[in-house]
């Protein structure tokens, strides 16, 4: 009897039998290809699975096998590739098969929808359209805006107007008008160099005479560059050779917030076609992109990182932007590192894979260091622009501003006086971090996390930044009833009302994720920047990775002691990180460049490397410390971590593991806990873990392999969810 082995969306870590459909043939049944979608029911409910093998018999009782319902595919839609990453990445990360695959297709298909009406992707001019005189509509400043990207071009694609702030009500009103019209662009097999390379210095010669011979095998490149050092021209440079070996491009960024810059800039180098993979495309959007990848029609492929996973036809290489950012590992669900999936995917794959970063992770060198890849490095800025000049102000004891001081403030000025721009960092949204009755001490906390709300002030709410809980901001004390409520800490809101009365006349951009807002929003405003009329960037983590900002001559980094003490023992190598890449905006092209670190803490060494170190030197002396300690890169980690009703539910839960596991796994791991997370309950649940510690990737993958095999068979408490991180970022 032939049965069908399944791939179910269930958190159980196991395949399921089916019968195949009734009156199927023995042909029809040998044909079943890997990775084809059937309706299936499940319980009392119907589900897409997917087919991971076909088997003579089965274990289970054939009285109780199902048939599957309905097979939604005559052919698989995955390469033969990607089905081994699946296979790959269920095993190495322990995590149930269902819901790996459903990651390799886009929402429409996992839903089993059919595939969508897809409208034209492409917007042109019409014969009217054509006929307007230049400046045109120009009391229509979007639509005159929108023709003019029509004019220029024959064919316009929707997520380039899209990210240059034009929407589709925009689009409908040339429609009407009769100016403008849907079209679809024509399929190209071939793409072609719109722009012709810059030229290459010595050390991206050097580097693009490395990678080129590996194209067609497997080798990783990590292109360690300075900021400015000009890795990007070296990826485009690549690029242009893999189209011209009839190729794809899958190019991985670590932010939505990067994709109209990067877009741009690929638009602008070739006549190709470029898709966009990121949380802000609706399932249609997504579909069709996932569609010209996997048929071969999208010749390059930017996204964010489940992109990794995205079927490609052709696929020639990989490239991996800014390696190092945590943004890659995925934090809850499928925990998996687009970084290291990338890699093992170009090994499947046969291709090629670069690794860029200005700061990358101790694991990369590490990597580097032993052999495993080829490094490549860019220590000097492209072009006529050095690097910036880092410095510390000592703010102990001084009146300080919105959290600015004096010499910061002046620094500002004379930045502005010379007509160039200026950019704060300060890691901290909202108003204030805390809300505090100043007549008996009441603080406002979040009710389902032990968290303290954050005011967002203009908003006038309490928000929690760990579940997303919000309130009314409260005009009196909930326990005394008193009226003297006063905020405790900083923010960028409260920073910027203190620089918009200290500078007034001076344009003020407020960048971070309660200000910055769908995917139009970034592209517009870093094209506002780009003009160069002297402003004042303010923000968080959103500005400091791998924008292009060529009049920003002074960065100030308003609380860098909020970056210096951290229980993580990653905390240190993220403030190095962090603040590099913070400090490479500055003195881009011919500005030239200053960094000024507020502390409390000038002599504290971390500080102090800042300012007298690379960032290689710092890492350096990170990697001594850590292999002192056998942590990351020099052991491996995992942690199984637990959401419970109770606190005691979930540590007697980990206990019992502990104590199961322990005795049979390798001599050399190392058993951490049960503990309480760092922020142990969040939204309404308690979390505890149990950390493992060992010298080698085969020892903490067989610790794993116990862990699940166990913990699956334990009683849980009603309410107890337990989940485990292979290679955690974060371990408390």
């Amino acid at each position: 009897m032939p049965i069908l082995r399944l791939a179910l969306p269930t958190p159980l870590r196991q395949l399921f039998d089916y019968l195949p459909l009734e009156n199927s043939t023995e042909a029809q049944i040998q044909a079943l290809q890997a990775g084809i979608r059937f309706r299936v029911p499940l319980g009392s409910r119907e589900v897409v699975g997917y087919l991971v093998s076909v088997e003579g018999e089965s274990g289970h009782n054939p009285t109780k096998i199902r048939r599957v319902l309905e097979q939604l595919d005559t052919t698989s839609l995955l390469t033969a590739p990607i089905l081994a990453l699946c296979q790959w990445a269920q095993s190495y990360y322990r995590h149930p098969p269902g819901e790996v695959y459903a990651a390799a297709f886009p929402n429409r298909l996992r839903q089993g929808k059919p595939p969508p009406q897809v409208p034209p992707n492409h917007w042109r001019l019409t014969g009217r359209g054509k006929g307007l005189p230049e400046g045109a509509l120009k009391r229509s400043p979007k639509q005159a805006l929108t023709l003019t990207l029509l004019q220029e071009n024959a064919l316009v694609s929707r997520e380039t107007l899209a990210n240059h702030g034009v929407s589709s009500a925009v689009l409908r009103a040339l429609k009407e008008k009769g100016l403008a019209e849907p079209a679809e662009a024509p399929v190209s097999s071939s793409a072609a160099i719109r722009m012709p390379a810059l030229p290459a210095n010595k050390e991206q010669t050097a580097a693009l005479a490395e990678i080129t011979p590996t194209f067609g095998h497997f080798a990783c490149h990590l292109v360690d560059g300075v900021t400015g050092s000009g890795k990007t021209e070296v990826y485009l440079q690549l690029i242009a050779e893999c189209m011209a070996r009839s190729e794809q491009a899958l190019v991985l960024i670590p932010e939505i917030g990067l994709t109209p810059q990067t877009l741009r800039r690929f638009s602008d180098r070739f006549e190709a076609r470029i898709e966009v993979f990121h949380s802000g495309l609706s399932d249609t959007e997504r579909y069709q992109a996932w569609e010209a990848a996997r048929t071969g029609r999208a010749h390059i492929i930017i996204g964010t990182r489940s992109a990794v996973f995205t079927p490609l036809e052709k696929l020639g290489l990989i490239v991996v932007d800014e390696e190092h950012d945590a943004a890659f590992k995925q934090q809850d669900g499928f925990r998996y590192s687009a970084r290291d999936v990338a890699i093992k995917r170009a090994q499947l794959e046969q291709c090629p894979v670069i690794l860029g970063s200005a700061t990358p992770s101790l694991e990369s060198l590490r990597n580097a260091a032993q052999g495993r890849y080829s490094h490549q490095r860019l220590t000097h800025r492209a072009g006529n622009s050095s690097l910036p000049a880092i410095s510390t102000a000592d703010i102990r004891g001084e009146a300080l501003q919105g959290g600015l001081g004096e010499r910061l403030i002046r620094a500002c000025e004379g930045a502005l006086a010379r007509g160039e721009q200026v950019l704060l960092f300060l890691n901290r949204r909202g108003y204030a971090p805390s809300l505090i009755c100043h007549d008996c001490g009441w603080i406002a906390q979040c009710r389902a996390c032990d968290a303290r709300l954050t005011v967002h002030r203009r908003q006038r709410q309490l928000r929690c930044h760990h579940c997303g809980a919000s309130q009314t901001l409260v005009q009196q004390c909930p326990e005394c009833r008193g009226a003297q409520l006063l905020t405790n800490g900083l923010g960028t809101e409260q920073t910027e009302e203190t620089l918009n009365k200290r500078f007034p006349g001076v344009t003020i951009h407020r960048v971070d994720s309660d200000s910055v807002q769908g995917r139009a929003t970034m592209g517009a405003l870093v094209e506002e920047i780009n003009r160069g009329e002297p402003c004042i960037l303010l923000g968080t983590q959103m500005l400091t990775k791998g924008h292009h900002f060529p009049r920003v001559s002074l960065i100030g980094v308003i609380d860098a002691d909020a970056l210096l003490f951290s229980a993580d023992f990653r905390g240190e190598e993220r403030m190095a990180q962090l603040l590099t890449q913070v400090a490479g905006r500055a003195g881009r092209e011919d500005t030239l460049g200053e960094v000024l670190l507020q502390t409390h803490y000038p002599d504290h060494p971390a500080v102090q490397a800042m300012v007298s170190q690379s960032y290689a030197e710092q890492a350096q002396a990170i990697m001594t410390r850590r292999a002192e300690t056998g942590m990351p890169p020099f052991g491996q980690l995992l942690v199984l971590r637990v959401d419970s009703d109770r606190l005691a539910d979930g540590e007697a839960f980990l206990h019992q593991l502990r104590r199961r596991v322990s005795s049979q796994a390798p001599t050399e791991a190392v058993f951490i806990g049960p503990l309480p997370a760092a922020l142990s309950r969040r939204a309404g649940k308690f979390r505890s873990q149990l950390l493992v510690s060992a010298p080698s990737r085969k020892a903490i993958q067989q610790c794993a392999q116990q862990l699940v095999t166990t913990a699956e068979h334990l009683r849980a408490t009603r309410g107890l969810k337990w989940s485990i991180d292979i290679d955690p970022l974060e371990v408390l």
